[in-house]
């Protein structure tokens, strides 16, 4: 029995997932991104799977700066899936998912930059 074509491809809005050992470097291997975010638009969650893509294209990402009512904003440039306390040299400010759906943001700190949970 042959699966239908609908089933046998995931939606467009989960990106592959990369293989066990591989490494996720970009957004189009991280899963969880939304699709058809309106830039600017109210949103809910800014601790896990924070990554949205607008219909155009843009990768956004759900914030709530100084604690005001979250929101989807440009995103820094987005690393992929990277581990909490990882370095990240020469990447601070840029961003990442962690294995568990953690946003992580690269931190310089004590003359290293680590990849430090992104929503505090």
């Amino acid at each position: 029995m042959a699966a239908s074509p609908a089933a046998a491809q995931p939606p467009p809005f989960l990106p592959p997932v990369p293989p066990p050992g591989g490494d996720c470097n970009y957004p189009n291997c991280t899963p969880g991104i939304v699709p058809n975010v309106v830039l600017g638009s109210y949103c809910s969650q800014t601790t896990y799977y924070v990554f949205g893509v607008t219909d155009w294209g843009r990768l956004v990402f759900c914030g709530s700066p100084r604690r005001y009512e979250p929101r989807w904003f440009r995103s820094p440039e987005m690393h992929g899936i990277k581990n909490e306390g990882d370095l990240c040299p020469a990447l601070d400010g840029e961003v990442a998912q962690a294995p568990d759906s953690l946003f992580l943001s690269c931190v310089a700190r004590d003359d290293r930059s680590a990849w430090e949970r992104g929503d505090l």
